[in-house]
């Protein structure tokens, strides 16, 4: 059976105390973790030393940024570089988020520029395709979202392309404005990344309206190897729920 990896984005939320109290109770509920289940968690930049500081440096929970520029140094005001990111404990870079994309001009060719900037320091890329709702409903969501996968890890090594996770995060299931897509929607999409990444990637997993009433079912798509989550787990609660049924899986 492979690795299910089970993580969560705070985007832009949680004080430090929020941070630290959020860590704090992972910290104390470690031992329930289930086999086979990674967990990982990705703060705000504010954060990320505080929550490494909490889990420890030998914590089996990953941790991640949510951008990292792919200069290693430089004048780019208002960026963090990789080894900056990795500095402060990350182990994992979020790429390409629609978020990212629509609002800061992320595009195919940066993405894979902070692919590989990861990929160079050691880092896990995690490297986020979707498609709007209206390529959905035109029926190109498969080819959008393997031309966007592509253009990011072209030029990768075997070896290099090993140490990537996916995550499918169709726009139209993301936020608190998205829809929780059915399984049946995402079995194409799944189909097409699993033809050509399942075995030759670390991951793949599915984000978007992700709850703990659809969680178990998403986890039982073909070739979905994880669930990467926004609201649920920013509760611990949620997130412990999550890794239980992640063991159950």
């Amino acid at each position: 059976m492979s690795t299910l990896w089970v993580g969560t984005s705070w985007k832009m939320t949680k004080t430090l105390a929020e941070a630290r109290a959020w860590a704090e109770g992972l910290r104390e509920h470690l031992d329930t973790v289930p086999d086979g289940v990674q967990p990982f968690v990705i703060p705000s930049f504010t954060a990320t030393t505080t929550v490494r500081g909490i889990l420890g440096e030998d914590s089996p929970v990953l941790l991640g940024v949510q951008n990292a520029h792919w200069e290693d140094t430089g004048a780019w005001t208002g960026e963090v570089s990789v080894p900056q990111a990795k500095d402060a404990g990350a182990q994992i870079v979020e790429i390409g988020h629609s978020e990212r994309r629509e609002h800061f001009g992320e595009t195919v060719e940066t993405t894979r520029l902070k692919v590989a900037a990861a990929l160079r320091h050691g880092l896990t890329p995690l490297l986020c395709i979707g498609e709007s709702a209206e390529v959905k409903e035109a029926g190109g969501s498969s080819a959008f979202i393997l031309e966007q996968a592509a253009g990011a890890l072209e030029g990768l090594s075997a070896e290099e392309l090993s140490r990537v996770v996916i995550a499918y995060e169709p726009i139209w299931a993301i936020g608190e404005k998205g829809r929780p897509a059915t399984t049946e929607e995402l079995r194409e999409p799944f189909a097409a990344l699993g033809a050509q990444y399942t075995g030759r990637v670390a991951g793949l997993l599915y984000g978007g309206s992700v709850n703990l009433g659809n969680a178990a079912d998403l986890l039982g798509i073909d070739h979905v190897t994880g669930l990467f989550v926004g609201r649920t787990a920013w509760e611990l609660e949620g997130y412990l729920e999550l890794l239980a049924i992640a063991g159950r899986s």
